[in-house]
This record gives C-alpha cells, sequence and structure tokens, in this order.
C-alpha cells in the first residue's frame, strides 16, 4: 500500500469509528475508490474472481490467483485494504503462508473463513463448514504469521446458514478468544439476527451488506449502534460496472454506434486518462524528451 496520512485500520477501530468499505476487484474500481474518502476497501472475491478469472466465486481461484490481484490493488490505492483469503488455500502451513503472502503484498486486513474446500460464496446455497477446533487453529496460525500488529486477521464463520445462529455465535466467540482482531459472522437473515450477533460477541464486528443477499441491508449508523465496526459493501462496484456495460452493449448492437446511448460514461480526454495517471507519463515523457534533445 502507498504511504499516505490515512489512519490505518487498527488506528480507526481503536478510536472506534465506524468503517464503510466499498467492494473493489481490479485495478479501475481500485484507483476510483481509493480517490472516495473512505477509510477502507475491500477486495472482494466473488468480485475479482469474475473480474480476473470469468468464473464463480466457488473455490476455483487459488492463492496465487489472488494474492497477485491483491498485490496490484493495494499497490494503486492509499487506503487500506481488507483482501478476501478465502480459507487460507488449505491446511495449517497454507494459512501461514498466504498470511505471510497478503502481508507482503500490501493487504492491512486478511479475512480467512471456516468453510470446507472447495468454499462457496457466503449468499449461495451448500456451504460447509470445518469444526470448529480446525478453524481456531487457523485463526492461531494466522495471528503468529504475521509480521506486523498493525496487520488485522479478519475470522468470518458461515455456519448460520446450515448450523443455525448459535453455532454461528459460538464459533465467533472462539476465534476472538484465539486472537482474531475482527469477527465476521456470514449471512444473518434478519435485523433481530445482526443485533443479536452485536450484542452477544464482545469483538469488532464486520457486517456483510450485499443487495440482494441472505442479509437485508441496513443503514451504517444501525449497524453501529447495534455494536458493529465496519459493514463491507463487496457487490457495489462490479454489479454496477456489468449494469452499465450491459446497457452500453445492447445499445450498440441494436444502433451499431454509441450515438444516443444514454449510459453513464467517462470520456477519454479529463476522465480515464486522468484515472488512469496519463498525466504522469505525458510529463515523464516532456521532461526526459527535452533532455534527449539537449543531449
Amino acid at each position: 500500500m502507498a504511504s499516505s496520512g490515512k489512519p490505518g485500520l487498527k488506528d480507526l477501530i481503536r478510536a472506534r469509528r465506524f468503517i464503510v468499505a466499498p467492494g473493489v476487484f481490479d485495478g479501475i474500481s481500485a484507483r476510483i475508490a481509493d480517490q472516495m474518502g473512505f477509510n477502507a476497501l475491500y477486495m472482494t472475491g466473488y468480485g475479482t474472481t469474475a473480474s480476473y478469472l470469468g468464473l464463480p466465486d466457488a473455490g476455483l481461484a487459488t492463492y496465487t490467483d489472488m494474492v497477485g490481484r491483491a498485490r496490484v490493488i493495494a499497490g494503486l490505492s492509499t487506503t487500506p485494504l481488507i483482501a478476501d483469503a478465502d480459507t487460507g488455500y488449505g491446511g495449517l502451513l497454507n494459512v501461514r503462508h498466504t498470511v505471510k503472502g497478503y502481508e507482503e503484498a500490501g493487504v492491512a486486513a486478511i479475512q480467512i473463513e471456516d468453510q470446507e474446500m472447495p468454499k462457496k460464496c457466503g449468499h449461495t446455497p451448500g456451504r460447509r463448514v470445518v469444526p470448529i477446533e480446525e478453524m481456531v487453529l487457523k485463526v492461531r496460525v494466522a495471528v503468529e504469521a504475521r509480521r506486523s500488529d498493525e496487520t488485522l486477521i479478519i475470522a468470518r464463520t458461515d455456519a448460520r446458514t446450515t448450523l443455525g445462529l448459535d453455532e454461528a455465535l459460538r464459533r465467533g466467540k472462539a476465534y476472538r478468544e484465539a486472537g482474531a482482531d475482527i469477527i465476521f459472522v456470514e449471512s444473518p437473515e434478519s435485523e433481530a439476527e445482526l443485533e443479536r450477533i452485536g450484542r452477544e460477541i464482545d469483538a469488532p464486528l464486520l457486517a456483510n451488506m450485499v443487495s440482494g443477499g441472505r442479509t437485508p441491508v441496513v443503514p451504517a449508523e444501525t449497524l453501529e449502534a447495534w455494536g458493529f465496526a465496519m459493514a463491507i459493501y463487496p457487490g457495489i462496484g462490479f454489479g454496477a460496472a456489468a449494469a452499465a456495460m450491459q446497457q452500453a452493449y445492447t445499445h450498440l448492437l441494436a444502433h451499431g454506434s454509441t450515438i444516443g446511448a444514454n449510459t453513464p460514461s467517462l470520456r477519454l480526454e479529463g476522465g480515464m486518462h486522468a484515472l488512469m495517471g496519463f498525466p504522469d507519463v505525458w510529463d515523464f515523457e516532456a521532461r526526459w524528451s527535452q533532455g534527449t534533445d539537449n543531449r
């Protein structure tokens, strides 16, 4: 992550400043979100797998795929990056390797979940979880593997859907006891369940706000009042981008031209060129072409 004057995630949580983190999934989304003033960004596994591989978030992306994307996104951002690391990509040795690799890539918080491999998106059916003892060991290894205390470990449980909320709460408490900095109970199914999670787990909590998912989307101030420390919005970027592309391509197919299209679009001049850093390229070329001429 590039150096900036922005506070780190650990400082924000310690200061009890609620964190809203939009989902990012590639270089363009990272550049846009980084300029918006958010306190954190969230590298979504769903969006990253979809944009990089064109595949569903079903355990098909490898550690190498994901750490490479994390390095690109963190390198483009001055905003702390939270990154989905699935199950840690294997056993305890894999978890250690994953944490070290993500940390070296510039990730500020690493999310590991208790699903069986191959994992699935947290808002799809058929998810199965490993025994609680196995995930507790993963959390302990992850905490030991990090080189900096500023790197946060997020422990996610997917137990709610198949084993019920009581088991999800039991696991959240156990993962906190094992050393996780943030607890993430995936896909609670009502506002009452969200409120209960906030009341019963004594830890910084993450809420996953997915439009059309299993969990109701509630305002950030409500989540904060219920005891949550942050909310992630993984689908906000790739959902909007996919809808805009569908609309733009449909118009082009129907009309054979972009004339009359009403899809929001950044123009190259003053829009995409500036976003992607072309002014710096042009300045560099101007300075060094002058040096060549003088020589």
